[in-house]
């Protein structure tokens, strides 16, 4: 399943997260990321949106159960 490019859906960080990468020169980009998306959202709603996240993925690893 591709990720949605609406806030939530996980498309808009991996994009990000890739462009991070690709400028080299960082150990994680995933959590530089992370980083701007708090300073975007705030930790709560950031948090918010990162466990909703590892929820879909759960749910699509199961087989949707």
């Amino acid at each position: 399943m591709a990720k949605s490019m609406a806030v939530g859906g996980g498309g808009r960080f991996a994009k990000l997260k890739a462009a991070i990468a690709k400028r080299g020169g960082v150990k994680n980009p995933g959590a530089v990321a992370a980083a701007i998306g708090r300073k975007k959202y705030g930790n709560e709603k950031f948090q918010a949106m990162a466990q909703a996240g590892k929820k879909r993925k759960k749910q699509s690893y199961l087989g949707g159960a």
